[in-house]
């Protein structure tokens, strides 16, 4: 044994695990499994899991009674037809977009935030 801590994974709250899962491999071209009450969605470039909180409640943003807790931030090389793509899978596009010209932010169906971003964060060891 040793006393290395490694990143697993990114479990976010939802009001229905399996459908949140559900969106997310959409947009990803990932595969979701699991339940309402916990799913995981296992993509291309890493996993993401889903918890259900029975009174979950969106946060507001960019500010507002329900701060935001996390985003999530997803690589994509043409904003126009991810947009499109993620529009049609079930998210929503915030009015307020503070770095437009290479993010836009939207939101999942639960409610969180999350961008599509021209900027690739890198990798470690890149």
């Amino acid at each position: 044994m040793s006393d290395l801590i490694r990143l697993s994974g990114t479990t976010v709250n939802a009001p229905d695990a399996i459908a949140l899962a559900r969106f997310y491999a959409e947009i990803t071209g990932g595969v979701a499994t699991g339940s309402e009450r916990w799913a995981l969605v296992t993509g291309p470039n890493g996993d993401i899991g889903f918890q259900q909180v029975a009174e979950h409640r969106p946060p507001t943003w960019p500010e507002g009674e329900v701060g935001m807790q996390l985003h999530l931030e997803f690589f994509a090389d043409d904003l126009e037809t991810t947009g499109a793509r993620v529009l049609a899978a079930g998210a929503t596009r915030f009015e307020h977009q503070p770095n437009a010209d290479h993010c836009i932010v939207y939101a999942d169906p639960a409610g969180h935030p999350f961008c599509l971003s021209m900027w690739d964060l890198p990798q470690v060891g890149s």
